[in-house]
């Protein structure tokens, strides 16, 4: 690639749309300036490219670079030198104008939403939903042979829902066609059509048996645009997401894409295709995990949606990247789906002080009425953040339902498994093994103290052992994703300097005890602290000193009590070495799983402690 000094990356998202301006530094890239105007896919504008070039000007005007055309048009792409005349740029400043790169991602219009079919529910189903959600998509139905539903129902119901895209998956290769034939003809009886473009057929990806393509084709041959990838699950002990990934990405772009508003005009100006926001997400996750060796939780919780991604290692010690999107848990739009599922009291369990269901109702009724407001009291503050942990929590539940190994798959079993009645298909979410967490959106990005971030993801998430917090400062993930696909250099480098927030480390013994009973000794700096059960601890472990503030990191010795893990087993002595942060070096002896007192009074005095402990206001003023 040609020596790239300057990149322009906007994220049209579905109420924002940001604009990043990253700039060559010495030898090292680095955000330097950010704009963001509401997104135009909507009526009146109908023309996506109206709030790109708003949030565009908006980093022009800051940083001085002519950016736009006198047709407010972003500038080529510097191909070979300068901007010049013909696109807009000055022969006189070449070195302000336009820049050498410029992408973007996309959720505006409500994203890519899919329908994803199999044969068995558990198996051929399940792994065309990881490979759709791991490709960004937001799945609205999952139809199999075996879903309990009859066969009028699930026509009725793929042509009610509309989507842009259909997955069809089943069958090993070489097996029975039978059922794919008849997931076919369900489709002909169908006679879906696609959300957005009058008169286009529907892209349907067929990622089954290879010897089921045939009939499956001559049946859907004219009805839909059929496109033929490799089989999902091409053995019972191999599944092979990849191609129709890739299948899912390029249609969208061809078809989906190209008919909402103004899209086709944006994809004229990139120098990449436009990419789906939760993968360019995804991408990003997935290049730290691979540059460090690392495994990795991270999080974007929205005002509609929470999705969930992660990089872990399977029985093999191969890395595995999984997305979920929990589509009716948010903190806005959706705040209220929060409500029901999670109930009542488990939100209240996390509001330090007296709150009745009736107010607790209106309030979050309210918000969702008029969700672009922000709270105004602490209290408000507390209630909401109250309700993102149960977001948080469900959203992760969902999550490790579906990351997980292949079921079906014959395996080699000791008597002890036999008896411990576990199978097939575990979850690969292993939280002793978890090296960091990310967490983005609104509620963790933009708390007023970073302190309340870190304590909503440990309540949430429940971390084990030894894992470094993080949070996005801005939300840049997205544009850093795609950006990571081209120029994997300039992606890292902003991440890592501009785009995450170190917390600190978390240490969380796994286990329980009795209340205020010595849990864990840490010995840290020359000195031996010892942390009681039930306490929250944090010991100074910051930034360093000097322009970069780069985290401090220290080698510490955590000796847990009896029938206590760390990482090293029950009661064995781990040394570690830990990164610092914002808030420090955080202690959880709170035991896992995490409980709190059933009594409302005692439950609230917890609270208190915890929160005192790393330094959060419980009340205003204090």
């Amino acid at each position: 690639m040609r020596d790239v000094r300057t990149i322009l990356a906007t994220d049209c998202g579905s109420t924002t749309t940001k604009a990043i301006l990253i700039e060559k530094r010495g030898d090292e890239y680095r955000l330097t300036t950010r704009g963001e105007a509401p997104t135009t896919v909507e009526a009146p504008f109908d023309d996506v490219t109206v709030g790109v070039t708003n949030a565009v000007r908006e980093v022009e005007e800051l940083s001085g670079r002519r950016l736009l055309d006198d047709e407010g048009r972003v500038l080529a792409p510097r191909s070979n030198g300068p901007a010049g005349p013909e696109s807009g740029g000055s022969p006189d400043s070449p070195e302000d104008c336009g820049a050498d790169l410029y992408l973007s991602t996309s959720s505006a219009g409500g994203g890519l939403q899919m329908t994803v079919m199999g044969v068995v529910k558990a198996m051929s189903a399940e792994s065309a939903q990881r490979a759709a959600l791991g490709a960004g998509a937001i799945v609205i139905d999952v139809i199999a042979v075996d879903d309990g539903r009859k066969e009028h129902q699930k026509v009725e119901r793929i042509r009610q829902l509309r989507p842009d895209m259909i997955l069809m998956s089943g069958g090993t290769d070489g097996g029975t066609t039978t059922h794919l034939v008849e997931m076919a003809e369900m489709l002909v009886s169908a006679d879906p059509r696609p959300r957005l473009g009058i008169g286009l057929s529907l892209p349907v990806i067929y990622a089954g048996n290879k010897d089921a393509y045939e009939a499956v084709a001559a049946l859907l041959d004219g009805r839909v645009a059929l496109k033929r990838v490799p089989n999902l699950r091409p053995t019972l002990e191999r599944e092979n997401l990849l191609p129709a990934r890739e299948a899912i990405h390029e249609l969208f772009l061809e078809h989906v894409m190209q008919q909402a508003p103004g899209y086709g005009k944006l994809s004229s100006w990139v120098s990449t295709g436009i990419m789906s926001t939760p993968n360019a997400v995804g991408k990003i996750m997935q290049t730290i995990a691979a540059q460090r060796g690392i495994t990795v939780l991270g999080v974007d919780i929205g005002g509609a949606t929470t999705d969930v991604f992660s990089v872990f290692r399977n029985a093999e010690g191969e890395s595995v990247f999984n997305r979920t999107v929990s589509a009716n848990l948010g903190m806005s739009y959706s705040i209220c789906n929060v409500l029901t599922e999670a109930g009542v009291q488990n939100i209240k369990r996390w509001i330090p002080f007296p709150v009745s269901e009736a107010q607790l109702r209106n309030q979050l009724r309210n918000k969702m009425i008029r969700p672009t407001t922000i709270p105004q009291r602490l209290e408000d503050l507390q209630v909401e953040q109250a309700v993102a942990r149960e977001a948080l929590r469900l959203a992760f539940e969902h999550h490790k339902s579906l990351a997980r190994g292949l079921t079906g798959i014959q395996q080699q079993r000791t008597i002890g498994e036999t008896m411990d009645q576990k199978g097939t298909g575990q979850t690969l979410v292993d939280m002793l093994a978890l090296d960091m967490i990310v967490g983005s959106g609104g509620v963790l990005s933009h708390a007023p103290r970073r302190a309340q971030a870190a304590l909503m993801m440990l309540d949430a998430y429940q971390p084990e052992g030894v894992t470094l917090l993080t949070v996005d400062s801005i939300f840049m993930m997205p544009q850093l994703g795609i950006l990571s696909t081209v120029h994997p250099e300039a992606a890292t480098q902003v991440f890592e300097r501009d785009c995450l927030i170190h917390l600190g480390t978390c240490i969380a013994p796994v286990g329980t005890g009795r209340e205020g009973e010595p849990c864990i000794t840490v010995r840290f700096r020359d000195q031996s602290v010892v942390v009681p059960y039930g306490s929250l601890r944090v010991l100074p472990l910051g930034l360093q000193a000097g322009a970069e503030r780069r985290p401090e990191q220290e080698e510490v010795t955590l000796q847990p009590a009896r029938g206590f893990d760390v990482g090293a087993g029950r009661g064995r002595q781990h040394r570690v070495r830990v990164t610092g942060g914002v808030v420090g070096l955080i202690i959880d002896a709170r035991g896992r799983p995490l409980s709190l007192p059933a009594d409302d009074a005692a439950r609230m005095t917890k609270l208190h402690a915890w929160m005192t402990a790393l330094d959060i206001p419980v009340r205003a003023g204090v």
